[in-house]
């Protein structure tokens, strides 16, 4: 089994870890109301999806 021969250091691990970060979730715009959405999503304002309202509960732009 594998194990450290000395301490890594606190800075030597965060080095390693600069690039494991969380990126900004990608937005398009609706067509419909030109909200911000998540891609492949309904659009949480006023429930468009590919041109066809699949929540009847959402109010109408």
């Amino acid at each position: 089994m594998a194990v450290p021969k000395q301490k890594s250091s606190k800075s030597r691990g965060r080095k390693r870890r600069t690039h494991q970060k969380v990126a900004a979730p990608t937005l398009t715009v609706c067509p419909e109301c030109q909200e911000a959405k998540l891609p492949h999503a309904a659009c949480p304002a006023c429930g468009a999806y590919r041109n066809r309202n699949v929540r009847p509960d959402a109010v109408e732009a």
